[in-house]
């Protein structure tokens, strides 16, 4: 089978899930680690709906992607108008992506009771706008709305959809299972009936309302797809989408498609855990190959057999995912990742060496009491430093107070009052701030900036909270992640305690201390 080409959405279906916002800088790391994963295809966002969409774009068209193509996101034309004057379509072209993903509406339902037209005007919509785009350069793929649906109330108008954008121009039609609802044995069955009409790519795009998503995109490759569409973690809107994590894992290591390298398929597990703390949603322990929890064993006999051949109880080597196997009555850590980590740190590690066995002690510690340093790499970098004594102190905490006060006008305000100890000098200082993080960021950054310079060119782009716990409530544990950015570079740092406020300030250290350490201050 050839090889299949791998489409994501998450930064535009998947940012359409409840609890997800990104920032235009959570965006451009989320798809600089796809492109990295070996990712074919990249869906950014729909540049002509919102002003954040337009920015991301006009940042990536000035970085350079190694392995995927940016692709645009839109709708054809509005109805009874020209695709030269339609202002999404203008939008599109001004992204600068040189694949444009254009969907349609294919289903009559649609046709009569939302866009309100004709069949035929409905075909005209289709043929104007790609034949519009195709000629203004840009590739072009059309996403075939509510296509199963659509084929099930009227075949033959579905299908003259399909191969009306496929005249007009289109590299690839998608078959979208909008509605999320459709049954495996359909999928197989449609995609064989239309496959021998189609001679451009053909693509499949599901969701997840009928928990299927994931079992109809691997149908669908069976039958015929060429190119599969999803998000990571099956991030989307209502159910989610299909999650690209477990579909890459099944093409490669079940249906042995080599849609990524062998050396790639080790990252799923870190880019599954990087994309979910940059969404602030929490990772789900029992995600197929990647969570936490699909290579746990717990079970007595379970566990006897997989200590005497892991083949017992699982249906893979969990390092062929970046995943690792672990007895959670006495959990076993690996050496593996740590020596990996120092390898990329240039830091003198092995595997016999008993650093080695005490910084993998530290981290297992550490992630017990919920620290997850999969989108921390600063943090990691630090701690690794630390522990092998390739690290100095750059200030000693003596004390700090925090202050919140609601005045008579009903604005809130926070004072934040430090004292630090500096290349032996001691620093006593306040500041305000728009929160009582904000407040303490500018204290710490106020009392070193006479020691450090090279502090003025850094700041804080995102702060996230994830309660740990939820069950206890108020006491519950928080997990603080705090992304800094300087001229050149982009860093995350990560704090974690049943206190906001020092969750936040081991962060915030970490994030100072890590911009000092990379500028090779003295």
């Amino acid at each position: 089978m050839s090889k299949i080409k791998l489409y994501d959405t998450t930064l535009r279906d998947g940012a359409q899930g409840e609890g997800i916002s990104y920032s235009v800088m959570d965006k451009v790391r989320i798809a600089q680690e796809l492109d990295s994963l070996g990712m074919h295809y990249i869906e950014g966002g729909w540049p002509g709906s919102n002003p954040k969409d337009m920015e991301f774009y006009l940042r990536m068209a000035k970085k350079r992607l190694k392995n995927a193509e940016l692709v645009a996101f839109g709708s054809t034309r509005r109805a009874n108008s020209l695709a030269g004057k339609d202002t999404n379509l203008r939008a599109l072209l001004k992204s600068q992506a040189k694949i444009v993903t254009i969907f349609g509406k294919t289903w009559d339902l649609h046709i009569r009771d939302v866009l309100k037209t004709t069949l035929d005007e409905n075909l005209n919509m289709i043929k104007d706008t790609v034949n519009f785009l195709v000629s203004k350069g840009p590739t072009v793929f059309y996403d075939a709305e509510h296509f199963f649906d659509a084929y099930k109330a009227n075949r033959e108008y579905s299908l003259k959809c399909l191969l009306t954008a496929q005249d007009a121009g289109a590299k690839a039609v998608v078959l979208c299972d909008t509605n999320g609802g459709t049954l495996t044995s359909e999928i197989s069955r449609v995609i064989k009936e239309i496959r021998p009409q189609i001679s451009v790519w053909l693509g499949i795009h599901c969701h997840n309302d009928a928990d299927l998503a994931v079992a109809n995109s691997i149908a669908a490759v069976e039958a015929g797809a060429d190119i599969v569409q999803g998000t990571i973690n099956g991030y989307g809107e209502r159910c989610g989408n299909a999650d690209l994590i477990p579909i890459i894992a099944n093409l490669k290591l079940k249906l042995g498609i080599n849609c990524i390298d062998d050396d790639k398929l080790k990252e799923l597990t870190r880019v599954s855990h990087f994309v979910s703390e940059i969404s602030n949603m929490k990772q789900r322990n029992d995600q197929p190959y990647t969570g936490a929890s699909a290579f746990a064993h717990k079970g007595g006999v379970h566990i006897n057999a997989v200590m005497k051949n892991p083949r017992t109880y699982e249906h893979i080597e969990p390092d062929l995912v970046g995943n690792r196997r672990r007895i959670l009555v006495s959990e076993l850590g690996g050496k593996t990742g740590i020596l990996l980590r120092a390898k990329t740190l240039e830091l003198d590690l092995s595997k016999e060496d008993p650093q080695t066995k005490r910084i993998l002690k530290l981290v297992q510690s550490l992630e017990h009491q919920g620290y997850h340093f999969e989108a921390a790499e600063a943090s990691f970098e630090l701690l690794m430093k630390r522990a092998l004594k390739k690290y100095k102190r750059f200030f000693d905490l003596e004390g700090f107070r925090v202050v919140v006060e609601k005045r008579s006008d009903k604005k809130i305000t926070s004072e934040v009052i430090i004292k630090l100890k500096v290349k032996g000098i001691k620093e006593h200082t306040a500041a305000e701030g728009d929160g009582p993080v904000n407040a303490l960021d500018n204290a710490l950054r106020k009392a070193l900036k006479d020691f450090y310079p090279t502090l003025s060119k850094m700041h804080l782009s995102d702060f996230k909270v994830r309660v740990l716990d939820e069950k206890v409530g108020t006491a519950a544990k928080v997990r603080v992640l705090i992304q800094s950015q300087d001229e050149t570079d982009t860093w995350s740092t990560i704090g974690v305690s049943e206190n906001i406020i020092e969750a936040s300030w081991q962060a915030l250290v970490d994030s100072v201390e890590y911009k000092l350490l990379k500028d090779k201050v003295n």
